[in-house]
């Protein structure tokens, strides 16, 4: 089984393709984990909340991470989250089941203590099974849960199946350099710290000490290229590159249509069929296109993967 607790490199967010009327693509989705693997993705994570997790089926959601977890040839981990501990439980045992290497748990926003996270936290280890490597998503601006540095080394001391933090904090370096600081003075066991938040800030978050990246950029080869960079030392090449993607960054992490943004981007680099999200969902007004396509045009001027001349057949 991989060691997810010394993961490195970029962690791809796999958003879930459908076809216009609703249903899922497998063949855009095979394309897409293909897309992941030749971009030098170290993983890929599935059932995100990017993935539109919450409008599949349990059926649904098993055949999409299994499809992937048979066809990519590098570690998969799989979002869980649920509700209830049941629905998590069937979910978790069946994608294990199918050769996941963990599974990723986001905390329900009901929680409010510190006292609450943890004991939350061990109740899901131990509702997926103490044996199943877990992540945690740590993302306050959409689940409402604030994680200081401190519950976060309760969580992992916690719970030796704890082996990841997806870190999408933000302003979130100070976080990531107390965390490390835990794991240098003895007080936290080692694990992965793969960031999120669309990229945002991942420039700095590796010269904080983050092993990565787990999010769903359109671009996922360019932040390949960006933590390669960081850690061969290659510090102005990697903030350059980086640089010329920022304004696309920027636009896609607009709340609420990030992710058409990121379908759309995807679709016109021949991935996806189609754009569609499975509804509701919003999608981009011809305005909105014809700025993604402007900015496409920007980043072409220093990275050439941005010049996609118009929309592409898949």
């Amino acid at each position: 089984m991989t060691d997810l607790t010394t993961a490195k490199g970029v962690y791809v967010i796999a958003p879930t393709a459908f076809h216009d009327d609703g249903r899922v693509d497998e063949a855009s989705n095979d394309r897409l984990t293909d897309f992941f693997v030749e971009s030098g993705a170290t993983g890929i994570t599935v059932l995100g909340q990017m993935g539109e997790a919450p409008k599949l089926d349990m059926a649904e959601s098993v055949s999409i991470a299994s499809r992937m977890i048979k066809r990519a040839g590098i570690p998969i981990i799989v979002g869980v989250s649920a509700p209830g501990f049941a629905a998590m439980k069937s979910l978790a045992a069946a994608v294990m089941d199918a050769g996941a290497a963990g599974v990723m748990i986001a905390p329900p926003n009901t929680l409010r203590t510190d006292d609450q996270i943890v004991s939350y936290y061990a109740q899901a280890a131990e509702a997926v099974g103490t044996d199943v490597p877990f992540v945690i998503q740590d993302y306050p601006l959409s689940f409402s849960v604030i994680m200081t540095p401190g519950v976060i080394r309760r969580i992992v001391q916690g719970n030796p199946s704890c082996v990841m933090l997806k870190h999408e904090d933000w302003p979130g370096l100070e976080k990531i350099s107390a965390l490390r600081g835990f794991q240098k003075d003895g007080s936290m066991k080692p694990i992965s710290i793969l960031c999120g938040n669309g990229g945002l800030f991942l420039d700095f978050e590796c010269e904080r000490g983050a092993d990565g990246a787990m999010t769903g950029y359109a671009f996922p080869d360019m932040l390949v290229d960006v933590v390669r960079m960081q850690a061969a030392g290659e510090r102005d090449a990697a903030h350059d590159l980086f640089d010329a993607h920022l304004p696309l960054i920027r636009y896609e992490q607009q709340q609420g249509v990030g992710l058409a943004v990121r379908k759309y981007v995807l679709k016109q680099r021949g991935i996806l069929a189609s754009e569609a999200q499975r509804r509701p969902g919003p999608g981009l007004t011809q305005t909105a296109r014809a700025e993604v396509d402007y900015l496409l045009s920007r980043v072409a001027r220093f990275d050439r993967r941005a010049d996609l001349g118009g929309a592409k057949a898949a």
